[in-house]
């Protein structure tokens, strides 16, 4: 099995390092991670600017490729130049900190996983549901666990699962569940700031809101110590409200 392995907190970070670990017992993996972190950039692709690769080594050895650019731009970028032929799965990760709920909007570490599913690979996002400094071995056997799950079933080719990891050891890990993305929130607001000159800026800062009370949800479910299992998909069209619309007869001419 061949393992295009990407992230959003970049290469450096010490999440895909342990992905990359996991996965190389079992696969050959090809890194490709933004050279510097690109959290929060959801599926934003670089336009205006090259997309420069460099070579980046980890104690002495090749270690993959990092781009000058987002999460998405490292699967383009590696399925159009850097592989010589596409891989059989994509993963994303490890994030430092969950992707459940709206989070999975802005996400760089699932919008990787989504580029790939658009490309036509299987996909995996892997997030460890923690901001503290944390072992990621545990969610880097999960996320390991995943990659030969969806490599060996009859899932298509446009799939994406979305894997967040508690922050708990593997025996207090209750087990797995295949959930629903959340409806928890967070209420942003922006606290203004002087730099040392007396100019104003501002910091995003916030709280999030809760919303647990769906047991099938990926929130509630990593809450209470379980990995949550999100198939995502990409294809934004609310098929239901279209049915609604289209079942009411509005449609009609310009006079």
């Amino acid at each position: 099995m061949h393992i295009l392995l990407a992230n959003d907190d970049g290469i450096y970070s010490d999440g895909i390092y342990a992905m990359y670990k996991a996965l190389k017992e079992f696969a050959e993996v090809t890194v490709v991670a933004p050279i510097s972190e690109q959290s929060a950039v959801g599926h934003a692709i670089t336009i205006a600017d090259p997309l420069r690769v460099t070579d980046f080594y980890k104690m002495g050895e090749f270690f993959g490729y990092g781009i000058k650019g987002t999460p998405a731009d490292c699967v383009k970028i590696a399925m159009s130049n850097i592989l010589k032929k596409a891989p059989d799965l994509v993963v994303s990760g490890i994030n430092h900190g969950a992707n459940v709920a709206s989070n999975v909007i802005y996400s760089g570490t699932v919008s990787a996983a989504t580029e790939g599913a658009m490309l036509g690979i299987r996909s995996v996002a892997v997030s460890l549901a923690t901001k503290e400094k944390f072992d990621f071995s545990h969610a880097a056997q999960v996320g390991a666990y995943f990659a030969k799950y969806l490599h060996n079933s009859d899932m298509p080719e446009s799939t994406v699962l979305n894997i967040n990891v508690p922050a708990l050891s593997m025996k207090n890990i209750k087990g797995w569940r295949f959930a629903v993305q959340g409806k928890a929130r967070f209420l942003d607001t922006f606290e203004k700031r002087q730099d040392p000159r007396g100019y104003s800026y501002y910091w995003l800062t916030g709280e999030k809101k809760e919303d647990l009370n769906d047991a099938d949800s990926d929130d509630y479910l990593v809450s209470n110590g379980f990995v949550s299992v999100t198939p995502l998909m990409f294809d934004m069209t609310d098929h239901k409200m279209y049915k609604h619309l289209k079942d009411k007869g509005d449609e009609g001419e310009f006079n």
